[in-house]
């Protein structure tokens, strides 16, 4: 089963950075828009297919819905290379080919029968941090490959993989994140350790705020001679930043599109920037990952609690689902001023929901026992 989930992230990491360059290869006429729906069909797909697969198991051998939700994986994937075969529509099978995939994922998630009473406004909560913490991951990921082509100049091939490289260090801060946490958490309570994490996650998104003045380079895609001079790769990252990246000598056309008017009057986000933010939020992201469901275990009680579970699965994939429609909507219409301040202010509102129910994320053991001495 680890290695199951294993090569299932493996896979899902490399479509995640290369599915805009992807999309507009296949289908010229798709926008950054469409790419927020590409991204979100994959987890409507597994919203869908989460309790399919958990009543299948419930009645019949948990191995026939693992082969059927492979197969269907499989299968998936090997639509989504070919999507460019056809000579219409591409980006519509792009769509159904995500959407599948998303579909024979659903059987991550196993379901159970719940118990025992517990505190719902407690798991309300949880739930709602949860959808936050996804839904911000899910901005993150999705943006990752468009923002970096607009600002730096990126050809596709060199946002691919760079932003892979990127996502290497992050993956390994967040696999030492993991094996730290818990030992901090120890000392300092789960419920200290999610606070932090979101305060991380806040200050990586803030970082990410256009604060310069300078603009970033415009794609004229109707001028042949463009009248703005191109500037060199190291001209437009922070001075520290002395390496450079190969000379372009390709004529695809790079730099922020002319069609999305806020190029013309939004500064540049540095380089410097961009890292910084990764860090931050590679760090966050995993502290509040597990923190959210070691509280929620503890919340839910000893016994198998399924129905609650899927609740949280449900609140992930819907998280996944919002959140790339959400900043591919913003982003492509308002720019990245818009789309980071409002991930801030959504980050924001779960720190101060988080502290208006901070003192009843207590494990289940021990709210019955106040519960027993109370009523002695």
């Amino acid at each position: 089963m680890y290695l199951t989930m294993f090569l299932s992230s493996v896979g899902f990491s490399i479509v995640i950075m290369s599915v805009w360059p992807y999309l507009q290869k296949i289908d010229p006429t798709a926008d950054g828009s469409f790419l927020g729906w590409i991204i979100a069909s994959y987890s409507i797909g597994q919203m869908v297919s989460s309790p399919l697969f958990g009543l299948w198991s419930n009645y019949r051998p948990r191995r026939e819905p693992l082969l059927v939700s492979t197969a269907i994986s499989v299968a998936a994937n090997c639509l989504y290379a070919y999507v460019h075969v056809p000579h219409s529509h591409n980006k519509y099978y792009m769509l159904s080919a995500r959407a599948l995939v998303g579909f024979g994922a659903g059987n991550h998630s196993k379901m159970y029968v719940s118990e025992g009473d517990i505190d719902h406004v407690a798991v309300v909560a949880i739930n709602f941090l949860f959808f936050v913490i996804l839904f911000v991951f899910a901005v993150f990921e999705t943006i990752a490959t468009p923002l970096t082509m607009d600002m730096y100049c990126w050809t596709r091939k060199e946002a691919v993989f760079y932003n892979g490289i990127i996502l290497i260090v992050v993956g390994i801060e967040s696999v030492i994140v993991f094996m730290v946490v818990k030992i901090l958490a120890k000392k300092t309570g789960e419920r200290a350790m999610l606070h932090g994490g979101l305060l991380i996650v806040l200050v990586g998104f803030f970082i990410l705020l256009p604060w310069g003045k300078k603009l970033p380079n415009i794609q004229w895609q109707e001028i042949k001679n463009n009248s703005i001079p191109r500037t060199t790769y190291t001209e437009m990252v922070m001075p520290f930043w002395s390496w450079q990246l190969p000379a372009n000598h390709t004529a695809e056309p790079v730099g922020c599109p002319i069609s999305q008017s806020w190029c013309l009057n939004t500064p540049m986000i540095y380089l410097a920037q961009y890292i910084s933010s990764d860090i931050l939020i590679g760090l966050g992201y995993p502290v509040c990952h597990v923190m959210s469901y070691t509280l929620y275990s503890k919340i839910l009680g000893p016994k198998p609690q399924g129905t609650y579970m899927g609740w949280l699965t449900s609140s992930g994939s819907g998280a996944r689902i919002l959140g790339p429609v959400f900043v591919s909507q913003v982003y492509t219409h308002l720019g990245p001023r818009w789309a980071f301040s409002l991930i801030c202010g959504i980050v924001v509102a779960s720190l101060l929901l988080l502290e208006i129910v901070y003192k009843r994320l207590i494990a289940f053991s021990v709210r019955y026992g106040r519960m027993q001495e109370e009523n002695c």
